[in-house]
């Protein structure tokens, strides 16, 4: 080759010009309640890793239902381990991957300068309060059960405003539509002009807790992710946004 052929290519390289090798990228399913925290952890991951991390945010039952429809998704992250559990009866997921990487809490959510109460039938009965879907969002379906262990589901169902999913609840509340919003302390912590009114005890309802796994057509690079996830990095980014640490 020439040698002023030789000085253009070094020039170029010099310069960043010359094609290189595409980024690898992987796609997330999570739901809407990790918005903030796994948003946060993809983009810490990719400064580390150099793999493009895109995540795809909604209630856990829409996209188990997308993957299950053939979406792209190289791994899935639940609000609860019945939509986990939903797609491994269906050998969507690869089940050694799957672990615990997260848990939160219930809490009811208020307008700022409304006071804490000590039963949360005293703010849920009072007017329209939102939750999660409990046909098909995990948070509405805690939501339910942590009611009806304390007796007060039939007394303040009526007064029930169903979201599609937590975020929205918690929307609902914010905007003053609701009198108050049952949705995680992680969700909270998130929001503007709200405030902790009542936290359920955890025998109240099961445990909150997000199970996560590769698909059963996942890259090989999402188990990297997952294991960020699940190490200390991604624990303390959990618990910086509201989430509780789970033992491994």
């Amino acid at each position: 080759m020439k040698k002023w052929v030789w000085a253009l290519l070094l020039a170029m390289m010099s310069l960043g010009l010359l094609p290189t090798a595409a980024q690898e990228q992987i796609t997330v399913f999570a739901a809407a309640s990790m918005k903030d925290a796994l948003g946060r952890a993809a983009s810490d991951f990719e400064a580390e890793s150099g793999t493009k991390v895109i995540v795809s945010f909604a209630a856990s039952s829409v996209l188990a239902r997308q993957i299950e429809a053939g979406a792209p998704a190289d791994a899935f992250v639940s609000a609860d381990q019945d939509w986990m559990e939903w797609l491994a009866e269906r050998d969507l997921i690869k089940p050694e991957t799957r672990r615990l990487i997260a848990g939160n809490a219930l809490v009811i959510a208020v307008a700022e300068g409304t006071e804490q109460v000590s039963e949360p039938g005293e703010l849920l009965k009072e007017g329209r309060f939102a939750m999660g879907d409990p046909r098909h969002v995990p948070a509405g379906k805690y939501a339910e059960s942590a009611l009806e262990k304390l007796g007060l589901w039939e007394d303040v169902k009526e007064n029930a405003v169903f979201a599609e999913n937590v975020r929205v609840a918690l929307e609902f509340a914010s905007r003053g539509e609701t009198k108050a919003a049952m949705v995680y302390g992680s969700d909270l912590k998130a929001a503007k002009g709200l405030v902790l009114a009542y936290s359920f005890p955890a025998g109240s309802h099961d445990p909150v807790v997000y199970p996560a796994a590769a698909t059963r057509d996942g890259k090989a690079e999402v188990v990297e992710f997952l294991d960020y996830l699940s190490g200390e990095k991604g624990q303390a980014i959990f618990e910086e946004f509201g989430f509780s640490r789970v033992e491994h």
